[in-house]
């Protein structure tokens, strides 16, 4: 299989072609959104952070900025910064830079003249970049280009009965076409991480593995906490499962068979033609998702039981639920149905495979739910993380 996307000068390869608009802090963020709004084809999203961190919580935020501009699916960048804030235009540009050479714009809010004169600026620079990346044909590659993110939320009993093996079939076809899975979900490894470590393709990656794990339980425990006082959630609880091993053993499906090659921190830069990876997040979706994306996933596979409208400001995010009330109630947000499994209709392996060509149309352009609704949440993890 193969799929039709756009080459980036960095030499990685793109399924969408977006101008980022892209908020250096929480300050600037109402300023980009009306920038993106005056501009088809600019994207954007509400950073909460950018500001009053410390150094490594900043660091956070800094890579998934930097990923986010570096991610395939973006042409070029529009920085936007107040001027005071802790995460510096230079600082940001130059996090940028040690990624990517896409072309980049910078606005300073402070130093433009307030928020016209800026949103001006800003505008010009993105409808010239938009005229740009409008002239870029798309080109065949092979589908080991592709980086998928597999995540999923608002799980139930079904998700690892069905939607979570489905999603694992995926994977595995993905990885012996020599593309990279990302298996996430650091906090729901927990009572499964045993299972999951003994896949791994050296003695390295096993200890990082139960490193992540053990790392996430005593960064809690600093703070008095217990993951399991926040998770499973009350929605995973009402529908059915009942302890955060149950949700683990469910949630590990989503890296089918292939060795464990690699663990990678928060949002670092993943290497394509990896194979199956970890990336250490938390079970949060926004957050969870934002990291795999700034680690340069160009699209996301999400399963839910109890369903959610979650998507992303420069990815498509396909859903799919093992749950058929679920996907009755929720059609209009779930792309896949994937509880013929669970009645014996269809096999894991053929709905694995409906899923991979999902994939494939997804990224040669055909949108997702996600994006036909114009959903783009949005959330970067913190040094007192979520769960």
């Amino acid at each position: 299989m193969t799929f039709y996307g756009y080459k980036r000068p960095d030499g990685r390869v793109g399924i969408r072609n977006y101008v980022l608009i892209l908020p250096a802090s929480v300050c600037a963020s109402d300023t980009t959104r009306i920038v993106a709004q005056q501009v088809n084809g600019a994207v954007t999203f509400n950073n909460q952070n950018g500001c009053s961190q410390v150094a490594p919580d900043q660091q956070l935020t800094m890579d998934v900025m930097a990923g986010y501009a570096a991610n395939p699916n973006v042409y070029a960048t529009v920085v936007v910064s107040l001027g005071c804030e802790n995460c510096q235009m230079d600082l940001v540009v130059d996090a940028i830079k040690a990624r990517t050479n896409k072309p980049i714009r910078q606005v300073i809010i402070q130093e433009a003249g307030g928020t016209i004169k800026a949103v001006d600026m800003a505008v010009r620079y993105a409808k010239e970049l938009v005229a740009e990346a409008s002239m870029l044909q798309k080109q065949e590659f092979p589908m080991s280009e592709l980086i998928l993110g597999t995540e999923c939320g608002g799980s139930d009993p079904t998700s690892g009965l069905a939607a979570n093996p489905v999603i694992g079939q995926l994977s595995d076809l993905l990885v012996a076409d020599g593309g990279t899975s990302i298996l996430s979900e650091t906090t729901e490894f927990i009572g499964a991480e045993h299972i999951l470590a003994k896949r791994a393709a050296t003695p390295e990656v096993h200890d990082q593995i139960l490193g992540i794990v053990h790392r996430y339980e005593k960064a809690l425990a600093l703070v008095g906490e217990e993951v399991r006082n926040g998770n499973p959630s009350p929605g995973n609880k009402a529908g059915g499962i009942t302890t955060l091993e149950e949700k683990s053993l469910g949630c590990i499906h989503k890296g089918g068979h292939a060795p464990v090659n690699a663990v990678y921190d928060y949002a670092k830069q993943i290497t394509a033609k990896s194979g199956l990876v970890v990336m250490d997040t938390p079970g949060n979706d926004p957050s969870s998702v934002a990291a795999m994306v700034a680690g340069g996933a160009q699209v996301v596979v999400f399963s839910s039981g109890r369903g959610t409208p979650t998507g992303n400001p420069i990815v498509p995010v396909i859903k799919i639920t093992g749950n058929k009330l679920t996907f009755a109630k929720m059609e209009d947000n779930i792309d896949l149905d994937a509880s013929p499994v669970i009645y014996g209709t269809k096999t894991v392996e053929e709905l694995g495979g409906e899923l991979y060509q999902m994939v494939q149309e997804v990224a040669c352009g055909k949108q997702t739910k996600a994006e036909t609704l114009g959903f783009t949440e949005m959330a970067i993890a913190r040094v007192c993380n979520y769960v």
